[in-house]
C-alpha cells in the first residue's frame, strides 16, 4: 500500500506540536540540531508529563501573528502533502497571549490555514492546569467563532495530575452555550477518566485507550456510536503502551468500538499519518478497506453538515 497516496482524515493533531523543526530554529535563532533534541521527544519518555515538556520550546516561538500564520499555514501544507482532505486541528490560544488577544490568536490561526487549499477547522484547547474562568473563556471564544472556522473545545494537558472529574461544571458550561466538545481521556489516567468524560456528554474522546479494562465501558462506548481518537504512536512514547504491537486498538476494533487514526503531534511524535498507517499495517495487517473504515468513522463523528460529510466520503472513496 501507498499509504502517502491513500486520501485520509485527521481529526486529532495539536498545532504546537507539529511545527516544522527548520521553522523552529529559525524563529528561535538555535541551530536544527538544538530544535530536534529540544521538540522532539524520545522513543520512550517516562510518562505524558515527560513528553509534555517538548512543547516549550514552539509555544515560545508561537507569540506573534506572523509566526502563527506561518506555522498554520505549513501544517496545512503538511497535512496536504500527504493528502489529508479533511483535519480538525487543535491549540489552546491562552498560550499564546504573551502579545496578542485571544481574537488575534485565533484570527492569525484561521488566516495561516486559509493559505492552504485543504478543508480545516480548528478545536480550541483549554488546558487541565488553567482555572475555571481562563477556560470559559475559551468556550465563548469557540462560540463566537463557530461560524467562521472554529468547531469546538477540547480539555488537554496533564490528565493524571488534574482529573477529569474536576471538570464537570467546565462542561456544563459548554453544554449550556451550546458549544461541542471532545476531551482527552483515558491516556495517562484510567477508564475512571472516560466514564467522566461520557459522563460529561461527549461524543468524541482523545486516546480513550484505557477504555480496555472495562468491559461494561467498552459496550456503553460502543452501543452508543463513540469514537475514540486513536494516537498509536504517542501512546508509546508517553509509556502508555510497551509498543505497537501491543496496543489495545486491535482489540477495541474487533469489539465493534468506532476509532480513527491520527498523529497527535507530528513534530513530538517525529509521525506523519502515513507513518501511524504504516506502523499499523506492520502491526496489525490493516488493509487499505480498514483505514477506509477508519476515515469514515471519523467524519461521521464531526458535526460537519450531512452534506459536508457525504462529500468527504465520496472523495475518500475516489481513492
Amino acid at each position: 500500500m501507498n499509504y502517502k497516496k491513500m486520501k485520509k482524515v485527521e481529526l486529532h493533531v495539536h498545532l504546537d506540536g507539529s511545527v516544522r523543526v527548520p521553522t523552529l530554529a529559525e524563529l528561535a535563532g538555535i541551530t536544527i540540531e538544538e530544535a530536534n533534541a529540544k521538540a522532539v521527544a524520545p522513543l520512550k519518555c517516562h510518562n505524558l508529563a515527560d513528553y509534555l515538556t517538548r512543547f516549550e520550546l514552539p509555544i515560545s516561538v508561537m507569540q506573534t501573528k506572523e509566526n502563527l500564520i506561518r506555522i498554520a499555514s505549513e501544517l496545512a501544507m503538511d497535512l496536504k502533502d500527504e493528502n489529508v482532505i479533511y483535519a480538525e486541528i487543535r491549540f489552546a490560544p491562552h498560550q499564546h497571549t504573551s502579545a496578542l488577544t485571544l481574537e488575534e490568536v485565533v484570527d492569525a490561526v484561521l488566516e495561516g490555514l486559509a493559505k492552504v487549499d485543504l478543508k480545516t477547522n480548528l478545536i480550541l484547547s483549554m488546558m487541565r492546569n488553567d482555572s475555571l474562568e481562563r477556560n470559559k473563556q475559551i468556550i465563548d471564544l469557540a462560540k463566537k467563532y463557530e461560524d467562521d472556522g472554529v468547531i469546538g473545545v477540547d480539555l488537554a494537558g496533564d490528565e493524571a495530575t488534574y482529573k477529569t472529574s474536576f471538570f464537570e461544571g467546565l462542561f456544563a458550561y459548554a453544554k449550556e452555550k451550546g458549544v461541542k466538545y471532545t476531551i482527552h481521556a483515558g491516556e495517562a489516567d484510567g477508564e475512571v477518566s472516560i466514564a467522566d468524560a461520557i459522563r460529561f456528554g461527549a461524543k468524541r474522546i482523545g486516546h480513550g485507550i484505557r477504555i480496555i479494562s472495562s468491559p461494561q465501558l467498552m459496550e456503553y462506548v460502543k452501543e452508543n456510536n463513540i469514537l475514540l481518537e486513536v494516537c498509536p504512536t504517542s501512546n508509546v512514547q508517553t509509556n502508555v503502551v510497551s509498543e505497537i504491537k501491543e496496543h489495545p486498538i486491535n482489540r477495541l476494533v474487533h469489539s465493534g468500538i468506532k476509532v480513527c487514526i491520527n498523529t497527535d503531534n507530528r513534530t513530538v511524535s517525529n509521525t506523519t499519518l502515513s507513518d501511524e498507517y504504516a506502523r499499523l499495517n506492520q502491526a496489525f495487517d490493516y488493509t487499505e478497506k480498514d483505514f477506509m473504515t477508519f476515515n469514515i468513522n471519523a467524519i461521521n463523528a464531526t458535526s460537519l453538515t450531512d452534506e459536508e460529510k457525504a462529500s468527504l466520503i465520496n472523495e475518500l472513496k475516489s481513492n
